[in-house]
């Protein structure tokens, strides 16, 4: 009996104790989709120079295991204004719950962070890995 109680004291503790953590963010973006020679820009784009690009600036799609995550940013003077998602995930039921969920959530994140450096939403790692690659490719090119 007595184990049983130091057992028990000793996986709650540990539970506690995991549940206290912060998650991680994902490692830098080192299988990124490779980037073409033209920029895939659309729309007007001025002031990139001095870092006040405005325009709509569309990223690299990234090909992630569950399907192509890409996404167009829209800047004015330099300020990321909206994020709109062009592919995602959604060859059956789950991969579309996912995303309905998870994409709203990182482009609300994207947009109070001002950059691609945001968490990842759990449960939908490479989805949101894949969209936060897009995301850096769009913006790596406005500020090109």
């Amino acid at each position: 009996m007595r184990r049983a109680v130091l057992a028990t004291t000793g996986i709650s503790s540990l539970v506690v104790l995991l549940l206290t953590l912060k998650p991680h963010q994902l490692p830098a973006t080192s299988g990124a989709a490779p980037r073409s020679s033209t920029p895939s820009s659309s729309g007007t784009s001025t002031g990139t120079a001095s870092g006040t690009a405005t325009g709509t600036f569309t990223g690299d799609p990234v090909d992630t295991q569950y399907g192509t995550v890409q996404v167009a940013v829209t800047l004015a003077k330099g300020k990321l204004t909206a994020v709109k998602v062009l592919q995602a995930p959604d060859q059956n039921g789950r991969d579309q719950q996912i995303s309905s969920s998870s994409l709203p959530r990182l482009t609300q994140e994207a947009i109070g962070a001002q950059s691609a450096h945001i968490d990842a939403v759990s449960g939908a790692s490479y989805t949101s890995q894949g969209y936060i690659q897009s995301l850096q490719s769009a913006l790596d090119q406005a500020r090109a």
